[in-house]
């Protein structure tokens, strides 16, 4: 039988300790937002301000090519690194960024072999592809093959890393009668 005044089920000490955990999670998540979510959001925001290829390929300047997805571990982890070259030659140099989930590129996968992201390619002002980087490269050795593009330098070693993401297969890229209703 109960009495008159039901207990509590946390005395005020744990009470005050459980507002103060919290507090102290609440404050991590918003004090450490930057490196948890800004790589998605740097990723997002490329494809959004992203030249379109067709004019980045006829306009007579150098192109760098990025093929991305937001779930690829190894593009987020470039994503600030590639944010901080576009910053510095996006006046020279196109800047293109194509999310390899979008169906709409699916023109620019197949001609270009994408079979692992991230894939940069480098094109000089003719739209010559010069240089291919599939996997995590180091910023200089994009800056150093930027440098030579814009100095007419000609350089067309592929450079390979392991450390890469395979592209999904889609099934929502095939269509069928069935699929429209």
């Amino acid at each position: 039988m109960q009495s008159g005044s039901e207990k509590s089920f946390l005395n005020h000490s744990q009470k005050s300790l459980l507002i103060l955990f919290i507090t102290l999670i609440i404050l991590s998540v918003i004090a450490f937002k930057n490196l948890l979510f800004q790589p998605n959001f740097l990723l997002k925001k490329f494809g959004e301000l992203s030249i379109d290829p067709e004019i980045a390929f006829t306009n007579n300047k150098p192109t760098f090519l990025e093929f991305y997805a937001e779930w690829c571990e190894v593009c987020k982890e470039m994503a600030p690194k590639v944010a901080d070259i576009k910053e510095e030659y996006e006046k020279d140099v196109n800047f293109v960024f194509l999310n390899v989930d979008n169906p709409k590129w699916e023109k620019y996968i197949r001609n270009f072999n994408v079979n692992g992201i991230p894939q940069v390619n480098l094109f000089d002002r003719d739209s010559n592809l010069e240089v291919t980087f599939i996997g995590k490269q180091q910023e200089i050795t994009i800056r150093e093959s930027l440098d030579n593009l814009q100095h007419d330098l000609k350089s067309n070693k592929p450079i390979l890393n392991s450390e890469y993401s395979i592209i999904k297969k889609n099934k929502n890229y095939q269509s069928s009668p069935r699929s429209h209703g």
